[in-house]
Order: C-alpha cells, then structure tokens, then sequence
C-alpha cells in the first residue's frame, strides 16, 4: 500500500490535550476534526499504558506474573514496534526508528509463556522507545493527508487503528495485574449503585431483520464490515448479565459436579484442572470471597459474575433451563431500534459513550450492580449491553459476509475458522475496556477455556411462536 502524502498544510490543534479526562468523547472518531480525535485517543492511552506500569518497580515489570501473560514490559515495547510501523513507516513514509526489534515484538513469533527468553528491552529503555515513536507519530499526524483515496489515512483511520491497539493491550496488562501476586498498585472509586427499581427478568426481542455491522463507523476495524442484513426469530434475553448471586446458586446446587449440564469438552476441562467456582473465588466458611487486584473481599452478590469461561457460562446456561444469545441476537437487542428500523451506534443511541451510559475506559475497577446505567439501556429495555463485563455467546468467530481483511490479515482473518484453535464471540466490552475500542459492532473473541479475561454472560431463550 503506497504511504500517504505528508503535504497537507493543516495541523493538529497545538494546545495540550488532557488524557486523563472523564469523559472520552473528545476521542469519537466521528467528531468534526478527526485528528484533534486521533490525537486525544492517542494520549488517553498512553496515559493508561503510563499508569499501568510506573505503579510497579522494574522486577515486576520484567517477570512473567501467568504463563498466560507476557510480561509487562513486552507489552509496553510492542505498543511502540507497533506504533511505529503503523504510524511512523506505514503512514508516515519515514525509515524504521528501530527495524531490529520486529522479531522480538511480533505476536505471532514467540509464544507468550516464551517471551521472558527474548532479549527484551528493559523498562527504560522501553519507556525511551516509545517516547521516541510518539514524537515522530505526532509529527506524522500533523502533516498527513488525510485522504479518501488512501483508506489508511482517510478519518484519521490508522491512527484511531493504533490507538484501539494500544488500549485493548492495557486491557491485557490490567488482566496481568489481577494475576501478579501482591499488595494493591491500582485504586479506583467504586461504581455507582444501581437504582432502586423493579426490572423484568428478561425482555423480548420480537422476529424480524436487522442491519448487523457496519460501513460508517470510521474506526471500526475489518471483522465488523460490511454492514448486512440478519433475519432473527423472536427471543428473550435477560434484562442484564447473570449476577454472583445467580451463579453462586449454580455452583451450590453442584452445578461443577454435574456432566449433564456441560459441553463434552467443558466437562474434560472442568475435571482435569478440577474447577469449582469462578477464577479468583474461593469458599472461606458459608460464604465466598474473591481476590480483585490485590484485595481479598466478599463476593459482591449484585455484580455480573466474571472470570467464568464459556464452557463455565454454557453449563450455568443449560442448568437455568436457558441457552447462551447468539452473537446476531445479541447486536440486535443492543442496536436495533424498533421505531426507525435502524440500527444504532450503541445501545442508548449514536452519541459516544459517556460515564452516565457505562462501565468503560477503567474508571472503576470492577463491574457496577446489575441494573445500573438506566440512561444506557438499549430500545428493548435490556441494560449494561456495553461496559461492566464481556458476553460470551454462543457463535463461533467468522467472517461476515463480504469480509475483507484490512489492513493486516494478523488482526482477524489468521483466526477465521479455527486456523489457530476455536474461537466463541464476546460482545459488549468491560469495565476495563476504552471507548475507542467498544462499540455495539465491535466483536471479541477467545477460546472457550479462557478465565483471566473479564468476561461474564447473559442468557437467551426462544420465544414460543403463536398463531
């Protein structure tokens, strides 16, 4: 792909951008001037990356805390390889600041439990280094035309492309610091409380077509294109995710003990590394606890339960007498405006998300109680679609129809049909995901044993068909 121009005169605002505001919808890529965007999405997340790592001395950044994980600061180095070679090279057209470190910081090279081998950088001179990418990535994004004859650069796309990189990284080195061993680094003010209201177990979602993805989002990235049409029979959907005190009964009526509620493969998993509640939960007397960045507390009973793996939430699933959503029945309860017929940006609509709409951007470091964020409930009447937790679903990872991998087939074609293992769709996003990098399009996926991500679920059912 042919580097873009670096002729266009206009520029970013010069003044300083606060990373740290609370509310990120100075970042919408739909905003008037998509660099001012990019720019702001761009700090946020350093200033998050930035967070993360000066709370821990430099042997916690170096160890590896989970074979699971990288270590921190391959995390941190990687941002920058691949800042650069999005930003500085690709978009820029200026030579490699550091060519050597490809091999070294290259996903798919070297497995994570593998990398505390690599000649790493170490905290400093990984701090230098993508200080170093920053400042050329900036410069590039001042004088780069941003074109529609380039789709790279056109919005701002690259840039808001590297910015959601960045951030779902945070989020993979937050799931780190819930595996580090160790007193607290990170703090957060508690979630707001639910409000005292009566909400319906579940809500129906009525049969019909839906337009599923999207070709207007201008940071959306290629599995969620192209837009197309999804005819969905009637369902029901629970109002909001399953909640600790819901699973909790799942677990003390021997749901674990149970092969009939589990998938063949869950139930092999579930002996072999002899699981019997959520990861982090273990039973001290009557009651569980659970250990959440360091602490060790009460199981909240109101939270969305997390830390379960979709064998674990299929099981919870069948034992309810339920069924985990299918991924289209999810975006539908989510978008789908019965009113217009159209499908929204998010569930409250198109604005950006704002604090008043979810759990996002880690302000909390925790889910908020079923039923919190009235003013982001989708048209169905469902809440919490977006923030607080991922959903597992039921559907396996695949292309949509017309797919096209852009601009690297590393980012979702390579996992497309279980080239590298099988895969199920998360939707919705936690409380540690970005804004910029959650969306009601926006797909997740993993494997079907994975507990360290901060995943939960909701559960479905077929609505009877009457005449």
């Amino acid at each position: 792909m042919p580097a873009p121009s670096t002729t266009d005169p206009r520029s970013v605002d010069p003044r300083p951008v606060d990373p740290h505001a609370a509310d990120p919808r100075a970042s919408d890529p739909h905003a008037v001037d998509p660099r001012a965007a990019a720019r702001v999405a761009l700090e946020r997340a350093r200033a998050r990356t930035r967070a993360l790592v000066d709370c821990l001395d430099d042997d916690e950044l170096t160890a590896q805390h989970s074979r699971l994980m990288s270590p921190l600061v391959w995390d941190l180095a990687h941002i920058g390889n691949q800042e650069e070679i999005w930003l500085v090279r690709a978009a820029g057209g200026r030579p490699a600041l550091r060519p050597e470190l490809d091999p070294l910081y290259d996903a798919f090279r070297t497995p994570r439990a593998d990398r505390p081998a690599l000649p790493l950088l170490g905290p400093d001179e990984a701090r230098a280094f993508v200080a170093g990418v920053r400042e050329a990535s900036l410069e590039v994004l001042e004088s780069v035309e941003l074109t529609t004859a380039n789709p790279l650069s056109a919005d701002a796309f690259v840039f808001g492309m590297v910015a959601q990189h960045e951030q779902q990284h945070d989020e993979t080195m937050l799931a780190t610091h819930q595996l580090r061993r160790g007193p607290a680094v990170l703090t957060a003010p508690p979630p707001p409380a639910a409000p005292r209201e009566a909400l319906p177990a579940e809500v129906l979602l009525p049969g019909g077509p839906f337009t599923m993805g999207t070709d207007t989002e201008p940071w959306a990235l290629d599995n969620e294109r192209p837009a197309h049409r999804v005819d969905v029979p009637a369902f029901w959907l629970d109002t909001v995710p399953v909640t600790n005190a819901a699973y909790q009964e799942f677990v003390d009526a021997g749901g674990y003990d149970e092969p009939r509620w589990w998938h063949p493969r869950g139930w092999a998993y579930v002996r072999e590394h002899g699981l019997s509640a959520p990861l982090f939960w273990r039973r001290e007397g009557d009651s569980w606890l659970r250990r959440r960045f360091g602490h060790v507390e009460p199981v909240p009973p109101e939270q969305p339960v997390m830390h379960v793996c979709w064998y674990e939430a299929d099981a919870y699933a069948r034992w309810a007498g339920r069924r985990l959503p299918t991924e289209a029945e999810w975006e539908k309860a989510a978008r789908h405006d019965p009113a217009t017929g159209r499908s929204r940006r998010h569930p409250w609509g198109d604005d950006a998300p704002g604090p008043e709409h979810a759990n996002l951007g880690q302000r909390h470091l925790e889910p908020a109680p079923a039923g919190a964020y009235p003013r982001g409930a989708a048209p169905c009447g469902a809440r919490q679609l977006l923030g607080d937790v991922w959903e597992w679903t039921s559907s396996d990872f695949t292309g949509y129809p017309g797919f096209a991998a852009f601009p690297y087939d590393e980012y979702s074609k390579v996992f497309l049909g279980g080239d590298y293992g099988d895969y199920k769709v998360l939707r919705g996003g936690a409380f540690g995901v970005d804004p910029v990098a959650c969306r009601a399009t926006f797909r997740n996926w993993d494997h079907p044993i994975r507990r360290q991500i901060f995943a939960g679920f909701r559960t479905a059912r077929d609505a009877e068909v009457t005449d």
